[in-house]
């Protein structure tokens, strides 16, 4: 499957569930070979997560704990170019819906670059205080999704933070490599 590029900035709804579905399915493969996990299951479409903003449950063997569920919410970027992560501020700003970020109760943010196949494990509770700290420091951008066939869009308000600056300055992050998807 071939995926146009849209203009940067600028998408649609399709792509930009295109692109979650394949990053969801990518990190769930990767976690379902983890030789402790018992279950990964998506819960994107459960309104209880939707609500908490949680897109996966990860159940593992944690010895000698037991059995951990670990709550994941996904954020997918296209490209790894510019050496930043675009943590949202505002998920919808025409409905004044807050930002993933500053609301998920997931304990991990799964941040993964499909076109390099990169995946920053960032615990939440160490990176969202941080973030809020030094939020004014970072440049604030915002991308435009087209909705109902073109008919309507949504805006989402972020700020670009450096990569360098979170694994430098932010304690428990790891960087896992995943396989990117098949180009073409």
């Amino acid at each position: 499957m071939t995926q146009s590029i849209p203009q940067p900035g600028r998408y649609t709804m399709r792509d930009t569930n295109a692109v979650a579905r394949d990053a969801a399915r990518i990190i769930t493969r990767h976690l379902r070979a983890h030789p402790d996990t018992v279950l990964v299951k998506n819960v994107e479409r459960d309104p209880f997560y939707q609500r908490i903003d949680v897109d996966l449950v990860w159940r593992i063997r944690v010895p000698p704990i037991g059995i951990r569920n670990i709550r994941i919410e996904i954020k997918a970027d296209r490209l790894d170019t510019t050496g930043n992560f675009f943590f949202e501020t505002w998920s919808n700003r025409e409905q004044g819906t807050p930002g993933c970020f500053l609301y998920t109760e997931a304990e991990y943010l799964y941040y993964y670059f499909m076109e390099t196949g990169k995946l920053y494990v960032l615990p939440t509770a160490t990176v969202r205080p941080w973030f809020v700290q030094h939020l004014n420091e970072f440049i604030e951008r915002d991308t435009t999704t087209t909705i109902n066939g073109g008919n309507g869009h949504y805006t989402t308000v972020g700020r670009l933070v450096p990569i360098s600056r979170v694994l430098g300055e932010v304690d428990g992050v790891e960087i896992w490599p995943l396989k990117p998807p098949k180009a073409g």
